[in-house]
């Protein structure tokens, strides 16, 4: 779910910073890159996306379920879902205030 979080922060952001919809992926470095957040996050978010995204991959296959379920201990587990707070609340703190329009949104009033 961690996983989640971000890629829904992060697609949030996007829509709240460029006048397209975000892009159908749950690439986070995708997301990022293409919001123009990637390139503010200092190396422990970078790395952490890189962290998360991987463990939504290993989840996804279920020769891979059991060895991913052995390295999910509870530190472990309490450790990501912090360092997922503090990316989600760090990427909502440079949310703006207003979407920019695009240009082919109707700008005329009825």
């Amino acid at each position: 779910m961690c996983h989640q979080v971000i890629e829904k922060t992060l697609k949030a952001y996007w829509c709240a910073t460029q006048p397209s919809d975000p892009p159908y992926t749950h690439s986070h470095q995708r997301l990022a890159t293409g919001s123009g957040l990637y390139d503010e996050m200092n190396d422990d978010q970078r790395d952490f996306l890189d962290t998360i995204t991987n463990y939504n991959i290993e989840a996804r296959y279920p020769v891979d379920k059991d060895a991913l379920a052995r390295t999910l201990t509870s530190e472990f587990c309490r450790q990501m879902i912090d360092e997922t707070k503090q990316l989600q609340q760090w990427i909502e703190g440079h949310l703006p205030a207003t979407r920019p329009s695009s240009s082919s949104e109707n700008t005329s009033e009825s």
